[in-house]
């Protein structure tokens, strides 16, 4: 039992060295990643601290490199978006938010590999690795796949990134002629439609200009006419001016005095239609500078063409087997711990994690004991726990219930005796005939 003491206070004693009993602090970092016992293998061969240092390191660069592949992931997602092949500058407020999630991304990898690795055992104790290791290993392999896509793919873009950026521009530029061409056909439609209202309210405003200057210039023909009659430059070359002439003219004197009456009267309308056409010209500037804003906003949305998603999935076509090799060799070191351990033969380590979990259980009285249970199946063993602490003070309780039952039976008779002999004694005290 005083060895389990001395275990327990190791965790307890601090040291300001970087190195206690010969071995580093990183190390011991190493160990703590690999979900190994320090003070066991502070115990153990060097042989078996290597190991776990070993796998320890593995587990640590795959948290540093989710770490690095969530930062960058992070940054891609949440950057400003532009043309794929502009260099712009540093977005620090995307690099801050990155640096943060990158590091929490690789703390949370590195714990989820820390618990998969210390929860795989070493099934038959030996370098091989058997069916039943196998499949008994198939939750943690699928958890270490789903792992390594997460982290390989925002790699992946990483290293293709100048493939990337040019397949990319292209894809951006192919999409804003796309969305140009829409905006080209709406705006041309809705032109369309204004410049056929133009047109209608131009012919009729000259519809109704042109016929009053046509009469205005047959009425200025015919006093020409009239005039050149009274001359004696037409007709029978004899001047003056007859009755006739008096009437004609006065005819059209009245004629002018109509068109002027007319032109007033349709002066409204004319306004009216001249105030619609500078309001569709208006209409129709306005749709040429809506163009431009639309142009401006398809830019814009095609830039957002460039996202995470869109990244991974050109790396997959013009990447070929690269992005499978990537994978493959993140796959590779987020499962080959779980491999690792499989493979590792049984060492002083081994030994010594079961011999302090046995003394652990003994020292808190945890019995474990095979018991045959006849069933319909015929006999099979099965595994019986003991917790004797437990049963112990079970046990106690029992005999406290028993032991305050019969004191209190013993309670109860005393009392009764004692009440019995003061009825006889004095019985007044307890009956009465009054009613």
């Amino acid at each position: 039992m005083q060895q389990i003491k001395e275990y327990l206070d190791v965790y307890n004693t601090k040291s300001t060295d970087s190195k206690v009993d010969g071995v580093s602090r990183f190390t011991k970092f190493l160990w703590w990643s690999a979900g190994a016992d320090r003070q066991l293998l502070m115990q153990s061969p060097m042989a078996d601290r290597v190991k776990y240092a070993g796998i320890g390191g593995i587990v640590f660069c795959t948290g540093l490199l989710a770490s690095v592949s969530g930062g960058y992931a992070f940054y891609t997602i949440f950057s400003p978006k532009a043309d794929a092949v502009n260099i712009d500058p540093v977005h620090v407020p995307s690099v801050i938010g990155s640096i943060i999630f990158g590091i929490i991304w690789g703390l949370i990898i590195l714990n989820m590999d820390r618990f998969i690795v210390s929860s795989t055992g070493k099934g038959d104790g030996t370098d091989k690795i058997t069916g039943a290791e196998l499949i008994g290993a198939v939750p943690r392999i699928i958890i270490a796949l789903i792992l390594g896509f997460a982290i390989s793919a925002p790699l992946e873009v990483r290293i293709l990134q100048t493939e990337i950026n040019a397949e990319l521009q292209n894809k951006q530029d192919d999409y804003l002629m796309k969305l140009n061409i829409k905006t080209d056909s709406i705006t041309n439609l809705q032109m369309i439609n204004k410049k056929t209202d133009l047109a209608k309210v131009e012919t009729e405003i000259n519809s109704i200009e042109v016929g009053f200057e046509k009469q205005r210039i047959e009425i200025q023909d015919a006093r020409k006419r009239l005039e050149d009659e009274i001359a004696g430059r037409i007709g029978s070359g004899k001047s003056g001016e007859g009755p006739a002439a008096k009437a004609q003219k006065e005819n059209l004197n009245k004629q002018e005095i109509e068109l002027a009456d007319k032109k007033k009267a349709k002066e409204p309308e004319i306004l009216a239609l001249r105030d619609r056409l500078k309001r569709l010209n208006i209409e129709i500037d306005e749709f040429d500078k809506g163009r431009d804003e639309k142009y401006e906003k398809n830019k814009l949305i095609a830039h957002q063409l460039d996202g995470l998603m869109e990244r991974i999935h050109i790396s997959h076509e013009i990447g070929g087997v690269v992005p499978w090799l990537i994978f493959l060799i993140l796959l590779s070191i987020e499962a080959g711990p779980i491999f690792f351990k499989m493979m590792m033969s049984k060492g002083a380590y081994d030994y010594l994690v079961e011999n302090n979990k046995k003394r652990f259980e003994a020292y808190n009285g945890i019995v474990f004991s095979n018991q045959l249970i006849q069933g319909k199946d015929g006999a099979n063993y099965a595994e019986k726990v003991e917790f004797l602490e437990v049963d112990n003070d079970v046990e106690a309780k029992k005999q406290q219930i028993s032991k305050q039952a019969e004191l209190t039976t013993d309670v109860i008779q005393q009392w009764q005796q004692k009440k019995k002999k003061d009825i006889s004694e004095n019985p007044e005290n307890f009956y009465s005939e009054e009613k």
